[in-house]
C-alpha cells in the first residue's frame, strides 16, 4: 500500500481546499415583473422570460380551469334546453 514520502505541510493542505467557499448567488430581476429570480431563468410568478411568455403560472391554469368550466356548464344549459324543445315538438 503506498505511503506518503513526506508530511503534508500546512500550506499545501490549506491551498488545495482554499477553493471550496460558499459563493454569493447572482440574483437578477423578472423584465416583466421586477420579482428577483436566477439569472437565465424564466420567472416562477409571471412566466416570462426575455419578454416572451413562456411557462403557464398558477395563475393562467386557474382562470383557464374556470373558463373551461363556464363553457362546460353552458354546454349542458344548452342540452337540457334541446331537450326540452324536442319533447315539447314530440307532443
Amino acid at each position: 500500500m503506498p505511503v506518503p514520502k513526506r508530511k503534508t505541510s500546512k500550506r499545501r493542505r490549506d491551498q488545495r481546499s482554499s477553493t471550496r467557499f460558499i459563493r454569493v448567488k447572482a440574483i437578477a430581476k423578472c423584465s416583466n415583473c421586477e420579482h428577483p429570480l436566477p439569472p437565465h431563468s424564466a420567472c416562477t410568478q409571471c412566466g416570462f422570460y426575455k419578454g416572451k411568455k413562456v411557462i403557464a403560472t398558477k395563475l393562467d391554469r386557474v382562470l383557464k380551469r374556470g373558463e373551461l368550466k363556464k363553457a362546460h356548464q353552458a354546454n349542458q344549459h344548452m342540452q337540457e334546453y334541446a331537450q326540452e324543445n324536442n319533447e315539447q315538438d314530440n307532443k
